[in-house]
């Protein structure tokens, strides 16, 4: 399966809308849920607006994780970019129906191919859970460093949890 990253687009929003959908139960045993208003179209399509003004803006970059067909497979993302220290965060999130196939792993790759080439992209920060060893060995299989553990533990859908923090370095 060939893998491609593309920038967000206006014309991602029904397909988009369609995926996190799909993923919704999926995605909230990881990820704190984003509620059911962002469930309802016409809301989903105002945050979607949201984000192509960010990315217009230069705070943040979303890109969709496709496959030759242009099957949504993911989402990777950087945002709150800090123009004075060249710092971004990194957030990605792959549907159920791709884990497991290296798919974050390639995406994460070519997001950092390309952000390497960028001279305003100094540092990217990661997050992630203790209980998310996949997701561990996909930051540091593409060259971030573990930098700390949270003290205090967060309730993450009733499992106690702590946060673990990476960064890479342009």
């Amino acid at each position: 399966m060939k893998v491609r990253i593309a920038k967000l687009q206006e014309t991602d929003a029904e397909t988009l809308f369609q995926f996190e959908n799909e993923n919704r139960s999926y995605f909230r045993m990881m990820v704190p849920d984003r509620g059911d208003d962002y469930y309802h179209y016409e809301s989903f399509k105002n945050k979607f607006d949201q984000l192509l003004i960010e990315q217009a803006q230069g705070i943040s970059i979303f890109y969709l994780i496709r496959d030759e067909s242009f099957t949504i497979l993911g989402r990777i993302n950087l945002v709150d970019f800090d123009a004075s220290n060249g710092k971004a965060e990194l957030g990605y999130r792959i549907g159920e129906k791709y884990t497991g196939i290296g798919i974050a792993s390639i995406a994460l790759k070519l997001l950092l191919d390309e952000m390497s080439k960028n001279e305003y992209v100094q540092r990217i920060s990661a997050r992630t859970t203790t209980n998310n060893i996949a997701s561990q060995k996909i930051l540091t299989k593409n060259g971030f460093t573990y930098i700390d553990t949270d003290h205090n533990e967060v309730d993450l859908n009733g499992n106690k949890v702590k946060l673990l923090h990476y960064q890479w370095r342009n």
